[in-house]
C-alpha cells in the first residue's frame, strides 16, 4: 500500500508498505478521507511537541471498516471514525475518566505512525459508528471534538461573553460549541479573511483583529465595561499565549487548546488578582465525539462549510507546504483517497 513519511521537518516522501494484518482486539480501515490539521503542518514545520521523525502523519480519519476483532455492534462495510489517542486504561488518568491525557498516552499520527496510508489498523475500542454521516462530516469530528472538549472543560454559563483567540479549524470548533452552549462569542485572529468567514458562515457577531492596537478597549466595550470572563487559546502562538492574560476578567478562566513548545509568562501580581483559573484541554474523550456527531446529526453545526481544498492523496506532497501560507486561505483541506 501507498503511504506519505514525515521523514524530516520539511519533507515529504511516498513510500510503499505492507497492508497491515489483522490482530486481536484491533480493526482494519480502508482511508477514505484525511483532514489535514495543525499537528500536521506543525510537525511539518519542525514546531510540534511531543514528535519524533520519520513519521507517517494524519489522525482526522475517516473510511470503511473491512476487518475487525472484538468490535461488538459494528459490522463491516460500515462508514466510520476512530478516536485517534490510544490510552493504556490502567494509569491514574485513565482510572479517573481521563483517557484523553493518560500517561502513555498514543496519539495516531504523533507519538506512532498516522493514516496517510491506503489501510490503517487502530484498536478496536476507539472505534466510533458513523451514524449516517458523509466521510468527509467523520473526517471533521476529531478537530470539533477538541474543540469541543475545551470549551466543555470551561465550563460555559449561557450568555458568557467568551474570547476565542485563532480562528483556525481547531478555534471554529470551539466557536461552534461555545455558541451552542450559550455564549457571547468575540472571536480574535490577524487574518482577515478567517475573520469574515467567521461573520458569514459561522454568524459571529464581534470579531477582531489582533493587530489593532485596541483590542483592549474593544474587548471592554463589547463586554459592557468588564473582560471576557473566559479566554480560549486556539493560536498554539507562544506570543498569543502570553499576550491574552490581560484580556481575562477578573474571576475568569483561561483554556489553553492551542500546544507550543516554549515557556508561558504572566504577571503572578495580575493573575493573582483576578483569582483566575488557568487550565490545559488536551484532545477529547468519548462523550466529545457523540456530542459533535449528535449536533452534526440535528444540523447545530455543517462543518463542510470549512474545507477550502480538496485533494487528491497523490498530490498531497505537491501543495502541503503552501498549507502554512496565510494567502493560500485554507481553512480545511481534505484529502480523498481513491
Amino acid at each position: 500500500m501507498k503511504t506519505l513519511v514525515c521523514t524530516s521537518p520539511g519533507n515529504l516522501e511516498y513510500k510503499t508498505a505492507e497492508k497491515p494484518v489483522l490482530e486481536k482486539g484491533n480493526a482494519i480501515i480502508k482511508v477514505k478521507r484525511i483532514g489535514i490539521c495543525g499537528t500536521d503542518l506543525h510537525a511539518f514545520e519542525g514546531t510540534q511537541p511531543y514528535f519524533e521523525y520519520p513519521r507517517i502523519l494524519g489522525h482526522e480519519l475517516s473510511g470503511e471498516l473491512i476487518e475487525f476483532d472484538d468490535a461488538p455492534g459494528f459490522k463491516i462495510g460500515e462508514q466510520v471514525t476512530f478516536i485517534p489517542y490510544f490510552n493504556c486504561g490502567v494509569c491514574i488518568a485513565c482510572r479517573n475518566g481521563k483517557p484523553n491525557c493518560c500517561v502513555n498516552l498514543k496519539v495516531c499520527g504523533v507519538h506512532i505512525n498516522g493514516g496517510m496510508v491506503d489501510y490503517l489498523s487502530v484498536p478496536s475500542y476507539s472505534l466510533v459508528h458513523g451514524n449516517g454521516l458523509s466521510y468527509d462530516e467523520l473526517a471533521l469530528v476529531e478537530p470539533l471534538a477538541i474543540g469541543a472538549h475545551g470549551i466543555a472543560r470551561a465550563d460555559i454559563k449561557k450568555d458568557e461573553f467568551v474570547l476565542v483567540i485563532g480562528a483556525g479549524p481547531i478555534g471554529l470548533g470551539a466557536i461552534e460549541f461555545a455558541r451552542i452552549a450559550g455564549a457571547q462569542v468575540i472571536v480574535l485572529d490577524v487574518n482577515d479573511a478567517r475573520l469574515k468567514f467567521c461573520k458569514e458562515h459561522l454568524k459571529v457577531k464581534y470579531t477582531l483583529n489582533a493587530a489593532e492596537r485596541t483590542v483592549f478597549e474593544q474587548l471592554k466595550e463589547i463586554a459592557g465595561g468588564d473582560m471576557p470572563t473566559i479566554v480560549i487559546d486556539a493560536t498554539g502562538s507562544q506570543k498569543a499565549i502570553n499576550n491574552a492574560f490581560q484580556y481575562m476578567a477578573h474571576g475568569g478562566r483561561f483554556v489553553l487548546i492551542g500546544l507550543q513548545k516554549g515557556e508561558i509568562f504572566f504577571s503572578h501580581p495580575e493573575f493573582h488578582k483576578r483569582e483566575a483559573t488557568l487550565m490545559s484541554s488536551r484532545n477529547a474523550t468519548q462523550n466529545d465525539f457523540e456530542h459533535v456527531i449528535a449536533c452534526m446529526k440535528n444540523k447545530l453545526i455543517d462543518p463542510k462549510t470549512y474545507i477550502t481544498h480538496r485533494i487528491n492523496f497523490d498530490e498531497v506532497k505537491r501543495d502541503f507546504e503552501s498549507w502554512l501560507k496565510p494567502d493560500t486561505g485554507v481553512i480545511k483541506a481534505m484529502v480523498e483517497m481513491d
